[in-house]
């Protein structure tokens, strides 16, 4: 017996849908609403630590996820300048343990498609172009509204839209992301042979310039500025933007040059920070992910953390026979003192950077989180 019956689900990201599959699994009826008309085929890349591997695991779905990403071990660093010799090769820990790799590079529509491809499979119902805009409840149910007309009534209501969460204002949290003062440049391109791993720039006219292999054949390469309104630029003056601020970068970032100027789109996002304290739920509703914490990608650890919210929150649904305050004391135990050194050690390293300060450790506060996220969740 498990704690629920029936569950909404209000978005179709990472958390969302790796939520809808162990629900799904386990008996439970799941329909999971997203607001977007179709999954998204637009994207860049996406790097994952050893611990969202192991969650993809449990949820069934590693071999597809593995079999259309990109394994690697390591980090490159490279200084910037003529040749862009590499500085320094680091080893990772492996977070998920020794039976997957310590990082993995993909293209976020692949994960997108596989994710939603086992949880239909599983069985769980998921409707497109279904916003969540209302929600009424009662001590033993909740009512979910979608696009201003009663969907049904469900056991719980699971809040894993976004950054933007509607869930989130509709049970009154009040805390949402603000900018950390770093904006980032992403582009899709192919991927030069010699880029097996991660690799990092410091210094330049940016903070950051980086890539990640995500494909035999492709990658996924970034620069991290100073957050500047670039929301309104043209698809042409954002290749420009790129290619202009790229320009202090050797070895790979010549072929990443080519790309942008054949055609490659770059696309702009700021850097943001927020984290709900402990309730993540009101009644029969809770956010997770995105919803509930938010950091800079310092330590690409944004996904996992989500992956790990739904793994953690359905594991609880499924063992115990009562949705009860217990429940909610266990799953924020596990889960919000880990998302909390994750968001502010993400922060910190970025702060690190806009404030200039080279003395800072930053391979150690690496390490540390490193370490914490290789024990299960």
């Amino acid at each position: 017996m498990t704690a629920v019956s029936n569950v909404a689900i209000a978005g179709s990201g990472v958390s969302g849908l790796a939520a809808a599959i162990q629900l799904a699994k386990a008996g439970v009826e799941v329909d999971v609403f997203e607001a977007k008309p179709e999954l998204s085929a637009l994207g860049s890349g996406i790097s994952l630590q050893g611990n969202a591997l192991r969650v993809f695991d449990a949820l069934g779905a590693w071999e597809d996820i593995r079999a259309a990403g990109y394994p690697f071990e390591g980090l490159n660093l490279r200084a910037p300048g003529p040749g862009a010799p590499v500085v320094a090769a680091l080893p990772d820990v492996k977070t998920g343990g020794p039976d997957y790799p310590a990082a993995m590079g993909m293209p976020r529509p692949a994960l997108a498609r596989i994710l939603l491809e086992h949880a239909q499979k599983a069985g769980a119902n998921v409707r497109f172009g279904a916003k969540v805009t209302g929600l009424e409840q009662t001590d033993d149910a909740v009512e979910v509204f979608v696009d201003g007309a009663s969907a049904g009534t469900y056991d719980l209501l699971i809040g894993a839209d976004g950054l933007n969460s509607a869930v989130r204002g509709l049970i009154g949290i009040d805390v949402t992301p603000q900018p950390t003062g770093m904006g980032i440049w992403r582009t899709f391109v192919s991927r030069p042979s010699e880029v097996e791993r991660s690799e990092l720039y410091y210094g330049g006219p940016v903070y950051i310039a980086g890539y990640t292999p995500t494909g035999e054949d492709t990658m996924y390469a970034f620069l991290v500025e100073k957050a500047q309104d670039r929301f309104g630029v043209s698809d042409e003056e954002a290749t420009r933007i790129m290619l202009e601020e790229s320009r202090a970068y050797d070895g790979p970032w010549n072929a990443i040059r080519t790309d942008l100027e054949s055609g490659a789109h770059a696309n702009y996002t700021w850097f943001t920070k927020h984290l709900v304290q402990a309730p993540w739920n009101r009644g029969r509703v809770v956010v997770i992910g995105d919803a509930a914490h938010s950091c800079p990608p310092t330590i690409a650890q944004g996904a996992a953390q989500g992956l790990e919210d739904a793994l953690v929150l359905t594991e609880l649904l499924t063992d115990r026979e009562v949705l009860d305050r217990g429940l909610w004391d266990d799953f924020h135990a596990r889960r919000l003192p880990r998302a909390k050194a994750v968001v502010e050690a993400s922060v910190q390293l970025g702060q690190w950077q806009i404030d200039g300060n080279r003395d800072a450790d930053a391979g150690g506060l690496i390490f540390g989180i490193a370490q914490q996220m290789a024990q299960p969740a």
